[in-house]
């Protein structure tokens, strides 16, 4: 399928007004960026007709795939009926209201309110001033500090972006104040001669020397990703969560968990902090809320926050033009009931997720470029290692990773790299034969990228 206008007209129109994300944006221009021009399940198309396979279901959004008609049918209803109108003014309407009951029927039972936003970025930056006003009404003004992971991701707005832990996104002026950071719980890459279970609880122990050298009376809340994304999908061991909130609790710091990725039946549970078993305070949520079909997120109070903002605060000086959109909320409860109705979630941990894991461990287990894989339901990671058993990573990791991403294009698969790691988080829906071909086009990347480096 093509259009009238030639793709090299697209990316001159492209070049001559966008600066895109993450990227040389002199080095984009002279190469030219793709242009996709429809979606179906898990497949786009180009301009130029070529064929892909999303393994990354857009940016870990697209959780019922490309052209569902029932999303599409609930925005152009709720267009058609009230397309437009705020949470000021002491108003509401029936849309923002129905999707936060549906929502709240879905999440476990301690957590009661919700701020909407646009982005995961705005519910992170939501996040840091809902914290610190929830401290302040409880007397506790000085308790400020926000303490998050080095190499996490929470957005690319200031705050969220001083939030995560990306050195070079902080070189950009993303830094403020009474924001502080810990190690990431990366065992393969900081394991050492420990245990997983060991190196857990030590990585988990960062926070608490954090807390303890801030003072626990300065802290207000710890924010983190139940995995990482952007930073490689990296998942921790499984001693690691349990001793985090342990600490949290002991030194009545809030546990935040960043569902931005997580949520929405990714990891076969409904939010993936239920898949880690601990029981965070607040979720900023976003992408799988909408399926990514328009743009939503929010923040996720529970019941105790909610009740000390609610019952005490008085005036919560807060709000966005956007916050709780009548479109967005339409077509999120559409994605909700199809995630819950259609058994989407439960297919994930029961069919689906584990078929996924299986293949990859089968095929990429003695693969000579692959050192460790990760993942669980519908997300995964392949490490890539110049040595399996010492845990030894290529020196230059982040080219070889970019050349096998930018492979994987050319055999029609769209896949990630980050940090020496090939990420892919499929759409839940996928078929198992669209779960082998994104293993097989992956592999064919592999195997290219390692007759490169002479390793294959």
């Amino acid at each position: 399928m093509t259009t009238s206008r030639e793709t090299r007209d697209y990316q001159a129109a492209d070049a001559a007004h966008h600066i895109h994300a993450f990227v040389d944006q002199k080095a984009l221009n002279d190469e030219g960026p793709r242009v996709m021009l429809r979606g179906e399940r898990l497949h786009l198309w180009d301009n130029d007709g070529r064929r892909y396979l999303d393994g990354m279901s857009g940016l870990w959004c697209t959780n019922l795939g490309y052209g569902r008609q029932d999303l599409n049918a609930a925005a152009s209803r709720q267009l058609e009926q009230l397309p437009y109108y705020n949470m000021f003014f002491h108003t509401t309407h029936p849309q923002v209201i129905e999707l936060s009951e549906l929502l709240f029927s879905l999440l476990p039972g301690h957590y009661s309110h919700a701020i909407y936003t646009n982005s995961g970025s705005e519910a992170n930056e939501v996040l840091i001033r809902t914290v610190r006003r929830y401290w302040q009404v409880l007397g506790k003004p000085e308790k400020k500090i926000m303490i998050g992971r080095w190499n996490g991701y929470h957005g690319s707005t200031l705050a969220a972006t001083a939030l995560g832990g990306m050195k070079f996104m902080h070189e950009m002026g993303g830094m403020l104040p009474d924001i502080e950071h810990i190690d990431e719980p990366y065992f393969f890459a900081h394991g050492g001669d420990l245990t997983p279970a060991e190196f857990g609880v030590r990585a988990a122990r960062q926070l608490e020397a954090k807390i303890l050298e801030l003072g626990a009376d300065k802290v207000a809340g710890f924010i983190a990703e139940p995995f990482q994304g952007a930073g490689g999908m990296i998942f921790p061991p499984e001693s690691y969560w349990p001793e985090i909130q342990r600490i949290c609790r002991q030194y009545d710091v809030l546990l935040c968990a960043d569902e931005v990725i997580g949520g929405f039946g990714r990891t076969g549970e409904w939010f993936a902090h239920e898949h880690f078993g601990f029981e965070p305070d607040t979720l900023s949520i976003a992408k799988g809320l909408t399926s990514g079909y328009i743009p939503m997120g929010g923040l996720i109070l529970s019941k105790k926050m909610a009740e000390v903002l609610v019952e005490q605060g008085g005036v919560f000086a807060h709000g966005l033009t956007y916050s709780g959109h009548p479109v967005a909320a339409a077509v999120a409860i559409a994605n909700l009931k199809a995630l819950r109705d259609e058994g989407v979630v439960t297919r994930v941990k029961d069919d689906i997720g584990p078929y996924l894991q299986q293949c990859l461990r089968e095929v990429f287990g003695n693969h000579p470029l692959v050192g460790d894989i990760q993942g669980a339901g519908m997300v995964a990671a392949l490490q890539l290692a110049e040595d399996k058993a010492t845990r030894k990573r290529f020196a230059n990791e982040n080219d070889i990773a970019w050349r096998c991403r930018t492979i994987g294009f050319e055999e029609g698969v769209i896949i990630r790299s980050t940090l020496g790691r090939m990420i892919m988080a499929p759409a839940l829906i996928a078929s198992r034969g669209e779960i082998d071909e994104l293993v097989g086009k992956t592999l064919k990347a592999l195997d290219r990228t390692a007759q490169e480096c002479g390793r294959l």
